[in-house]
């Protein structure tokens, strides 16, 4: 336990938990009223993103660090107590950058049993295999489950607007940050007609949205069970996940320049906008 000055940006006082995946990937949030746990809204976003069928309850708390920040009554200091589990110790210097501590606080925690043994964890690969891999997310959420920013950096078949790494301090109550644009597209292969459409909805979401965004492409010959949960008739057709309400373009979005105001809008009721050139 150490004691350290305040850090700017970052409420004096928090508690703070990271869930990493396998892979790397992070989830974090940061709570200055010191009230919620946080593990079932950091898988459950772990869920959405990853278009998992059930939420990854495996990787508490193997994956897991905490960091805990308060002020001593009697000698009014900071105080901090910061631990993380070994298969993440690794990563102490982003965990650092996160929570504005420095990579000495860091202290190994063990859970009993074999709860955190590699080849129990191993047994969760079948089905959560994109946990596995690393796709360079960082991201906050917020106190209702949902990201306070958008991803902060991606790579593969997930892309956003901001290819630097943001500073995690900055402010949260930030309305652009918190209005980013989650879409998927759902397509059947990955030839030059996905190619195509996929630099089509780059270059006009570049244009039009001015907000971070992701895009994240579905192949439904691949994940076929992805496209019933999403009710997918046809191919291409662009979902508008986040925010709610959802949006849907079916068709070659050929005429996406007169979609997208509607596509973008938030206030209206649930909808399939059907493109016809």
């Amino acid at each position: 336990m150490t004691s350290d000055p305040e850090t700017p940006n970052l409420p004096q006082t928090f508690k703070g938990i990271a869930l990493f995946t396998p892979g790397g990937d992070l989830l974090y949030a940061i709570d200055a009223e010191k009230q919620a746990r946080w593990h079932v809204q950091l898988c459950g976003a772990l869920q959405e993103i990853f278009d998992l069928r059930e939420s990854p309850h495996f990787l508490v708390p193997c994956y897991t660090a905490t960091v805990d920040r308060w002020q001593d009554p009697q000698t009014q200091q900071i105080q901090t107590a910061a631990e993380a589990y070994p298969a993440v110790l690794r990563h102490r210097a982003v965990l650092s950058a996160i929570f504005g501590l420095n990579t000495a606080v860091w202290k190994p925690v063990y859970a009993q049993g074999d709860v955190c043994d590699p080849l129990v964890i191993e047994t969760y690969r079948h089905t959560f295999g994109s946990l596995w891999d690393n796709h360079n997310l960082v991201m906050q959420i917020s106190g209702d489950g949902y990201p306070s920013r958008p991803p902060i950096k991606t790579s593969g078949s997930v892309s956003t607007r901001s290819p630097q790494l943001s500073p995690p301090a900055a402010s949260l109550s930030n309305a652009g940050l918190a209005s980013g644009f989650v879409f998927r597209l759902y397509v059947s292969g990955q030839g030059a007609a996905t190619t195509r459409i996929l630099s089509n909805l780059h270059e006009r979401f570049e244009q039009f949205l001015h907000q971070p965004y992701t895009l994240k492409m579905v192949d439904v010959g691949k994940y076929p069970e992805q496209a019933e949960q999403d009710q997918i008739s046809a191919t291409p057709t662009l979902i508008r996940v986040w925010p709610h309400p959802v949006r849907r373009v079916v068709g070659e979005v050929t005429n996406l320049d007169a979609l997208l105001p509607t596509l973008v809008e938030t206030e209206l009721v649930d909808t399939e906008l059907v493109d016809e050139d």
